[in-house]
């Protein structure tokens, strides 16, 4: 309640009878303005008593303002409107805007005096500068004081987009104001004082979540270290906390300015000092030598590693999650075209951050494989020494003595599954298909080079069921489809006759799809030591 004198009300009534309705109206929103600047200047002078305390409430101070006037409209709409109608309580709003440009300006200004928030974006742009010269400079502000002071910018912000809001939108439920009335009623909101004042409060805001957002990663990066029952580092859940919170305070200042220099801020830091860090420990050199020459640092160094690809995984995937949750939340906030256009650049350029961590991911896996596949090679080789022209009791004793899958098999999962418990389920299927190319690849070319009798074919279907049955337990992802050549090759060599092959070929195919071309099917067929070349090429494929 305002406590507006009675006697004023009685004094305004006599207006109607004498027919000067607006000046009634001038004499009566002129009184409003006095009461609402009484009170406002009241609070203000004992909020500037207090300037000398730690925590000055300039958030009550403003609130009490915008109070006052909205009170001023709601509690006289029956009297202004009585006077001139709707335009009368448009009138008023505009008149009382003027006192939110006069009292609300000097509240805002003496909050920026108060946190001199003028000097502090000074010393955050020569902290930043320093940071560049050679041997850097002194420290920046603290960032846990920073962080209060955005939390007050953020209420004093959301104070004044609130009541501009909810003015505008009360204008615009009037149905029968003179049209000329209220593009002059928005523009006094838009474009006075008031709106001016809180702009440079909006640019001191930018530069203070810019600087705790970039102080708290680097600090999230500094003190990284090992979680234990994490398959990550400390530093991931971290820093993506921070741009995250930095993110939704953004979005809650309504302002689409501060929205798209923190998303810049946010993608910058990921794409380059985050993911400088992230790179940091695959730079690992001698990494076979101290995964696999034994030694007490093996199992250190297979965690680090895999700790360091699994921040890669980790961090891919959060960046799409924020990413979407920004899109949410902005959405919501800024329906306009305009803005969400805005926002939307800002996101793909979050998200080439997601894409810049999986190609670095990719290639730290190929250089563990790397560091793998020589301990493989040698048993993949020695398959180059194994005959596949078969009699029968060759092909019934290599039912009983294995001659090379199951050494493979076990050299394969002795130097990959140890990794198992310490990689994501993502990167450990990864770094399994990778080896599984590799084997299959130079299985294909070593199987190439052979000749097979017919129960050679179906020792080599044989193999080949055996290690796709084996690799479809290492990893979620099927592994079928890369054993598709090397399974067709033993179809064909497991053959009656050259002319079958067209039992299986074009229309006759069904479900199957040939991974093999004609001219490789022809090869495959020619390595069947009882089958004639001339019958081979007379196929037509």
């Amino acid at each position: 309640m305002l406590n507006l004198d009675p006697s004023f009300f009685r004094f305004i009534r006599l207006f109607t009878p004498l027919g000067v309705e607006e000046e009634g109206l001038q004499v009566y929103v002129g009184y409003l303005k006095k009461v609402v600047a009484m009170r406002s200047r009241m609070e203000f002078e004992q909020l500037v008593e207090m300037m000398d305390q730690q925590n000055v409430n300039f958030v009550r101070c403003l609130t009490n303002l915008f109070k006052d006037i909205v009170l001023a409209i709601e509690e006289n709409s029956e009297i202004l409107s009585g006077l001139c109608g709707e335009d009368g309580i448009v009138y008023a709003i505009c008149e009382l805007q003027e006192e939110c440009d006069s009292r609300g300006s000097v509240i805002l200004n003496k909050y920026m005096e108060y946190r001199q928030l003028a000097k502090l974006s000074s010393e955050i742009n020569a902290h930043n500068t320093n940071l560049l010269a050679v041997g850097g400079g002194p420290e920046g502000p603290d960032p846990r004081e920073v962080e209060l002071y955005l939390e007050e910018i953020l209420s004093l912000m959301q104070l004044g987009e609130d009541y501009t809001e909810f003015m505008i939108s009360k204008i615009k439920a009037l149905t029968s104001v003179d049209p000329e009335l209220l593009p002059r009623a928005t523009k006094a909101f838009r474009s006075g004082s008031f709106s001016k004042v809180a702009q440079d409060l909006t640019g001191f805001y930018v530069i203070l979540e810019g600087f705790f957002m970039v102080e708290n990663v680097r600090k999230a990066i500094k003190i990284d270290e090992h979680m234990p029952d994490s398959l990550t580092s400390s530093m991931v859940d971290d820093v993506f906390y921070v741009l995250q919170s930095c993110l939704r305070r953004a979005i809650s200042t309504s302002n689409i300015s501060s929205v798209v220099a923190v998303l810049s801020g946010a993608s910058s830091l990921l794409g380059n000092e985050y993911h400088e860090a992230l790179q940091h420990k695959t730079r690992e050199p001698n990494l076979g030598a101290k995964l696999f020459f034994g030694g007490v640092g093996v199992q250190k160094t297979g965690t680090e590693i895999a700790t360091a690809l699994n921040n890669m995984d980790v961090s891919s995937e959060y960046v799409l999650k924020l990413k979407h949750e920004i899109e949410e939340q902005c959405a919501e906030v800024f329906p306009a075209p305009a803005d969400r256009e805005k926002v939307k650049s800002c996101l793909t350029e979050l998200a080439d951050s997601s894409n810049a961590f999986k190609q670095a991911l990719n290639a730290g896996i190929e250089q563990l494989v790397a560091t793998i596949t020589p301990r493989i090679r040698p048993l993949l080789d020695s398959v180059g020494t194994i005959s596949y022209e078969l009699s029968e009791a060759e092909y019934a004793d290599n039912e009983v003595n294995d001659p090379w899958v199951q050494r493979l098999l076990y050299a394969v999962e002795s130097n990959v599954a140890w990794l198992q418990p310490l990689m994501t389920a993502n990167n450990y299927d990864t770094f399994v298909h990778l080896i599984i190319d590799f084997i299959v690849k130079r299985l294909e070319v070593i199987m190439m080079q052979k000749r097979f009798s017919q129960l050679g074919g179906l020792q080599l279907d044989r193999d080949a069921r055996a290690l796709v049955s084996r690799f479809s337990v290492m990893t979620q992802r099927t592994v079928r489809d890369k054993f598709a050549r090397l399974t067709q090759m033993a179809t064909i060599l497991n053959l009656e006759k050259v002319s079958e092959i067209l039992d299986f070929w074009g229309e006759n195919s069904g479900p199957m799809t040939w991974r093999l071309t004609p001219a490789e099917v022809r090869r495959v067929l020619g390595l069947r030591v009882d089958f004639k070349s001339e019958a081979i090429v007379a196929l037509k494929l």
